[in-house]
């Protein structure tokens, strides 16, 4: 694998192992093909990632939007809308091909690829349905270097919208050091007590941190 161009690396591992062994980056990689002349095809789908806050604001961003970014010209802003429009047509006429939940990782893996290199905190929602099948996963706010302040409301609202029976809270530490601060705890219990009223269970808050995350569930924070 070491002696593969760079580029061609995600392609091999997706023929190797499966398109679902792959991370948001690499699939991305591998539909706009080449880099931006300071780097691979996967440092150039990281940043798209992170310019845009991933897959959702790269299928928002118009062809002039994403043209302005280094390395992406018409040809390859078109072809990453069609390939995203392909995606959202088949969650709307497959929901059971949505990717299920069953442990953290499944969950971190999702958004980790993009999440990580973000350069502010940004707090979202995994959305699920009856069977922890991922309806969404929407930003619900940006904070700032190192602090973020979300009202469950704002959250609650996302999961009401989509019909969500469960959620799980995810947000990135810029630090790179994914341990959950006081605030994150309470935060947490906070998000917990309001789903309670609502019928909405709060499965799980996970915070990711480089190439980690840190499940509160799993270390027995705020889910008593």
């Amino acid at each position: 694998m070491r002696d593969m161009p760079v580029d061609s690396r995600p392609r091999e591992r997706l023929a190797q192992l499966g398109e679902r062994a792959l991370s948001t980056a690499e699939l991305l990689a591998i539909t706009i093909r080449t880099g931006d002349g300071d780097g691979n095809n996967l440092h150039l789908a990281e940043k798209l990632l992170s310019t845009f806050n991933g897959l959702p604001g790269i299928a928002r961003a118009s062809i002039t939007e994403l043209t302005s970014l280094k390395g992406i010209g018409r040809v390859k802003a078109i072809e990453m809308k069609a390939a995203l429009e392909l995606g959202r047509r088949l969650a709307v006429t497959a929901p059971e091909e949505r990717p299920t939940i069953t442990s953290p990782a499944d969950a971190a893996n999702m958004v980790m690829a993009e999440m990580r290199f973000y350069e502010q905190e940004h707090f979202r929602a995994m959305l699920l349905d009856t069977r922890n099948s991922v309806l969404a996963i929407p930003t619900i706010h940006i904070g700032t270097l190192n602090s973020i302040n979300v009202r469950p409301a704002d959250t609650f609202r996302a999961a009401l919208k989509e019909n969500a029976r469960s959620i799980i809270l995810i947000h990135n530490h810029p630090s790179q050091d994914p341990s959950p601060s006081p605030e994150d705890v309470s935060t947490t219990r906070t998000f917990i007590q309001a789903g309670k009223l609502l019928d909405i269970e709060v499965l799980d808050h996970i915070v990711i941190g480089g190439n980690r995350f840190v499940s509160l569930k799993e270390r027995q924070l705020a889910f008593d």
